[in-house]
């Protein structure tokens, strides 16, 4: 058993990963199943594939996973159906060779089929509980992407992967160094509350805030916002109407997804919204209260101990993000982060 396994691994030696998200949380969320297979697959080659660009080369650099980009010069790879016409003669024009094993990271029928044009030996999609891969499997899904890969890797390859959280010792030193010139003392607590995805309404009343950051205050702690350089309009906003508030990223020659991991395990605890920063900050194991509306926080909310989810359809069966009151904050804040108020 042990020497077929052994013969299976020889054979894995060129996987590719496709994620049709085009967000940074969205490629975030995969590291600890990308760093699962790495270790399993450890000769093998890994190629990213998405709809978008390759974070992992580009914004997210900074933290080292460094994943090789195939490129087939299709725009928007799988979200039009006229891929399937010209998918063969782009994997002829850049020589793309097959696949030891394809895994698709999304569930879209379309995408899928698409995909699987691709030449491979195995291949797993999610897709009608897994009816898509190959060999076909039987898989009832979980509302986690990563578990339902791995369960599906362990059951094609005869494996026993597990997910391994990102190690952020794997960041530089320069940014921890300037983490702790931006935050050098105690008692911070973390703000995210802009979102990316302009098409979801998931940001939380700034009225709120300012209640919140004024409770805070009562209890010294000092709030600090992690609002991106260019929204300047943001940022002087919140400045004025919380003088007392930090924005350590504004305060820095240094701007990378790493340097606001580094950031993270300066604070006491983070209060935030579902966007990208959450899952950068999610990368310190920092105690987490993430506030959750239109989407789904069982698929999407940090997991670790000392993450707290408060979702506006389950505390009020609401998908309006702004029905959470501050209290419900400060009461989870009480109740798990050993915060009084």
């Amino acid at each position: 058993c042990k020497s077929i396994i052994c013969i299976i691994f020889k054979m894995i030696n060129r996987v590719l990963l496709y994620n049709s998200g085009g967000g940074i949380g969205d490629a975030l969320q995969t590291l600890p199943l990308i760093n699962a297979l790495k270790n399993e697959f450890k000769n093998a080659n890994f190629f990213y594939l998405c709809a978008h660009e390759n974070h992992f080369n580009l914004s997210l650099k900074d933290l080292n996973c460094h994943i090789d980009t195939l490129n087939l010069d299709i725009k928007y790879f799988g979200f039009r159906w006229w891929h399937l016409l010209i998918l063969k003669e782009k994997i002829k024009k850049y020589k793309v060779e097959k696949f030891d094993l394809i895994i698709d990271l999304q569930s879209k029928i379309r995408n899928s089929l698409i995909l699987k044009m691709i030449p491979h030996k195995y291949f797993i999609s999610s897709c009608f509980n897994f009816k898509f891969s190959k060999p076909t499997l039987n898989i009832k899904k979980m509302n986690k992407i990563n578990d339902n890969i791995l369960l599906a890797v362990n059951s094609i390859l005869n494996t026993n992967c597990k997910l391994i959280d990102y190690n952020i010792n794997n960041i530089k030193d320069k940014f921890t160094i300037e983490s702790k010139i931006l935050l050098p003392k105690n008692n911070y607590v973390g703000f995210s509350i802009s979102q990316g995805n302009v098409y979801r309404k998931k940001e939380w009343p700034l009225n709120n805030i300012v209640s919140l950051c004024y409770k805070l205050k009562q209890n010294n702690k000092t709030p600090v916002f992690f609002i991106e350089k260019k929204n300047k309009e943001l940022k002087n906003k919140i400045q004025e109407l919380i003088p007392y508030s930090l924005f350590p990223e504004h305060e820095s020659n240094l701007s990378s997804p790493a340097l606001v991991a580094c950031l993270g395990k300066r604070l006491d605890f983070v209060i935030t919204i579902d966007n990208g920063i959450m899952h950068m900050l999610s990368l310190s194991k920092v105690p987490m209260i993430s506030l959750f509306g239109p989407t789904d926080s069982e698929k999407f909310a940090p997991q670790y101990e000392n993450s707290v989810v408060l979702d506006s359809k389950k505390l009020y069966n609401t998908k309006n993000v702004a029905a959470i009151t501050v209290e419900d904050v400060l009461e989870a804040a009480k109740r798990h982060l050993n915060f009084s108020y």
